[in-house]
């Protein structure tokens, strides 16, 4: 993995590997919620933030979230990367054009808190999704932000948020595989982005009464770890290139750092990537699934 990686072949390599964390009980809490509790005179409006290259709203289609409840949808998704929203709209393009009865989809490149300061956006939406997004931005400032786009009453489901811990396997050496852990889970809570904080390492457990404080009801959460392991001896689908991006989103962010030798650090590396190379490594991230009911 160089420096040249492809973000949007990461985002597509992600896909089985969300599929498998995304927590069941949370997602069925969330479809019988759409299917009981929301109107029935007008399209179901369900929001996307951070909807990267659509991914999110196969899942929706291929598990079935809007089935039950009988009309329309009309989906918004919004991501601030152009390349992504290109990306989806081929992948959706099917989806687009009516090739799903009843669902609109409608993908637009935008910045959330341009899109949310929008007047006609306040209390616009029944359903909000925001999906391995809350961990990379400031959560004091963002929930509110995309808790007032939502109606009274209506839902959110917020999914892969990332709960303080990295594990790569098998140990390399106990107190330095702790030590990069600890910096590089450091750097996601100094993160500063356009000048402001962005990201917490422990967004997921904070969510909890970061939503109450915000007057909303948590319905169901529950762990959405991410585990990659190889499966006789090959890692499955393209979650080879996956663990590639993860340590190089490893190396990128502590190389040169003070508190790590630079060779101790680079040979750390080079046994991940011999592990990698041989099916070995196992990789695992702990991260919390919500969804709920916005306060009226």
């Amino acid at each position: 993995m160089t420096d040249a990686f492809d973000f949007t072949r990461y985002l597509a390599a992600k896909r089985t590997v969300d599929d498998r964390a995304l927590n069941r009980h949370v997602w069925q809490t969330l479809a019988d919620a759409v299917a009981a509790e929301l109107p029935r005179d007008r399209p179901l409006r369900v929001l996307e933030v951070g909807a990267g290259i659509g991914t999110m709203v196969e899942r929706c289609v291929e598990w079935g979230l809007f089935s039950r409840s009988g009309i329309d949808v009309s989906y918004t998704a919004i991501d601030n990367e152009e390349s992504n929203i290109d990306l989806a709209r081929r992948r959706l393009a099917h989806l687009m054009s009516g090739g799903e009865a009843g669902l609109r989809v409608r993908l637009q490149t935008a910045d959330l808190y341009e899109f949310a300061g929008r007047r006609e956006n306040r209390q616009r939406f029944d359903l909000i999704i925001a999906h391995a997004l809350l961990d990379l931005l400031h959560l004091p400032a963002a929930l509110p932000v995309l808790l007032q786009m939502v109606r009274p009453a209506g839902l959110f489901y917020f999914s892969i948020n990332f709960d303080g811990a990295t594990l790569f396997l098998p140990e390399v050496d106990p107190e330095l595989d702790g030590r990069i852990e600890a910096l590089y889970h450091r750097s996601m809570d100094t993160r500063i982005t356009d000048g402001q904080p962005s990201g917490d390492s422990r967004t997921g457990r904070r969510l909890f009464h970061a939503l109450r404080a915000c007057g909303a009801e948590v319905l169901a959460a529950g762990s959405s770890d991410w585990v990659v392991h190889a499966v006789g001896g090959d890692y499955p689908a393209d979650e080879a290139y996956f663990l590639g991006c993860i340590l190089h989103f490893v190396e990128s962010t502590l190389r040169g750092h003070p508190e790590l030798d630079g060779g101790e650090f680079g040979g750390w590396l080079n046994t991940r990537r011999g592990q990698f190379a041989d099916g070995e490594m196992v990789y695992v991230a702990h991260q919390l699934d919500y969804c709920g009911r916005v306060g009226g």
